[in-house]
């Protein structure tokens, strides 16, 4: 069935990415900063589902890393025939008096090296004449939530820019705008999300099984639930003056990406 490579494969989406991806016969590479975690979750899908796993420990913070996996994505003698770009972190600071190291790893991370990532596979991908790439980003990317909606955002648009380069090559991008999801992303950001209601949070599994479905379809935006698409259609047909109001009240309407 190929092999899938998941970015922050150890936590939130991406370990559930991982177990779909498993589940469906997909050998897996599996990408976070921490080795051990990726060692045993290894194991257990090779034990659960009869596929191989990889482990590739980094750091997509780091440059130099972040190389270690766009080489891994360019090998042709094994292929990889779908990249997920799911790495991310949460803040939970204003920009202005924040600390810079935490956005410039921030940064790095759903920016720079979903950047690097997909020239990667894309390059190597269209060479084959088949492929996807998913790359993960979150309704916020509509809204004006400091700078993980400003990345988001990037990640949204250079997606749908891709999908343009690609069509007619066999390989299709596909980016995933999901909303507030239960994992452990917000826990592990130390963000405060108690005031959001029940009906607005999503069931992992099932933005990860929609994800995966609108990418066999070769969709380019995929947005698990109406209602929130129907809240992306008010963003996008909203005054921005409107959207900038609904920023100051936001703590985080972020997806449940995990560096690992």
């Amino acid at each position: 069935m190929g092999t899938a490579l998941v970015t922050g494969a150890s936590a939130g989406l991406g370990l559930e990415f991982a177990w779909q991806l498993a589940t469906a016969r997909h050998d897996l590479v599996l990408v976070a900063r921490d080795e051990e975690r990726l060692q045993r979750l290894a194991a257990q899908l090779e034990a659960a589902a009869g596929v191989r796993a990889e482990v590739l420990a980094a750091d997509l913070a780091d440059r130099a890393q972040v190389e270690r996996v766009a080489e891994r994505l360019r090998q042709q003698e094994r292929p990889v025939g779908l990249l997920v770009n799911n790495a991310g972190l949460g803040l939970n600071q204003r920009f202005v008096g924040g600390d810079l190291e935490r956005e410039e790893a921030a940064l790095d991370v759903m920016v720079r090296a979903v950047l690097v990532l997909s020239h990667a596979a894309a390059g190597s991908m269209a060479e084959r004449g088949r492929g996807a790439i998913l790359n993960v980003a979150s309704v916020a990317a509509l809204l004006a939530s400091g700078t993980y909606s400003a990345h988001k955002a990037w990640v949204r648009s250079f997606t749908e820019g891709l999908a343009v380069e690609l069509k007619g090559t066999g390989v299709t991008a596909t980016v995933l705008c999901p909303g507030f999801t239960h994992t452990e992303f917000h826990e592990r950001g130390r963000i405060d999300v108690s005031a959001y209601p029940e009906v607005a949070w999503l069931n992992a599994e099932d933005v990860v099984a929609t994800a995966l479905a609108d990418v066999r379809r070769g969709a380019v935006i995929s947005t698990p639930s109406l209602r929130y698409r129907t809240l992306s259609a008010v963003a996008r047909l909203a005054p921005r003056s409107a959207v900038r109001a609904v920023g100051r009240y936001r703590k985080a309407l972020e997806h449940d990406d995990e560096v690992g």
